[in-house]
């Protein structure tokens, strides 16, 4: 499992674009996990899928009401990270009013959720092997906290947990 202190996973991951522009068309669009988290501070967080009830209700709403907040903070991006593909990811972002706040990012094959050693397996619940609950805070591409939830739970990858250590580590 990925620790404090190791760089993230080399891998892509996808994002659904509305709107043309720097480079990216309309639709889903491939991300370089190194080159999108060099230079920047990144608040990312990790849940078992898109439209299931703790991660619409309660974990990304909470990172979109703190994005200006962790952005204050010395966030530059915030990225939700999900094992549904980029269409799926991007059909949630505008039902929960992510545009400018929260990036979601699709790992549509969980290619990033193993190399990370954080998967789930819900196959018995008919889901298949998905992405544990976890929050991160990573700087230059290099994890410098981890949050991994114990299963079933939502205590320690909220949006304020993550905002009081980005405030601490900006110092």
């Amino acid at each position: 499992m990925i620790q404090v202190g190791d760089k993230l996973p080399a891998g892509t991951l996808f994002e659904f674009v509305e709107v043309e522009g720097e480079g990216c068309s309309i639709g889903p669009n491939p991300f370089d996990i190194a080159k999108a988290t060099a230079g920047k501070t990144i608040a990312l967080f990790a849940l078992p899928g898109a439209f299931t009830p703790t991660c619409s209700a309660k974990h990304v709403p909470g990172y979109v009401e703190q994005a200006d907040a962790l952005r204050a903070a010395g966030v530059d991006e915030i990225w939700c990270v999900s094992v549904n593909d980029a269409f799926v990811m991007g059909a949630w972002g505008r039902e929960q009013q992510t545009a400018g706040k929260v990036r979601m990012m699709a790992d549509g094959s969980a290619d990033f959720a193993r190399a990370t050693g954080l998967t789930l397996d819900l196959a018995a619940r008919g889901l298949g092997l998905r992405s544990n609950r976890y929050s991160m805070l990573v700087v230059d591409g290099v994890v410098k906290t981890l949050n991994v939830e114990g299963p079933g739970k939502f205590e320690v990858s909220d949006a304020a947990t993550l905002l009081a250590q980005a405030r601490q580590l900006k110092g």
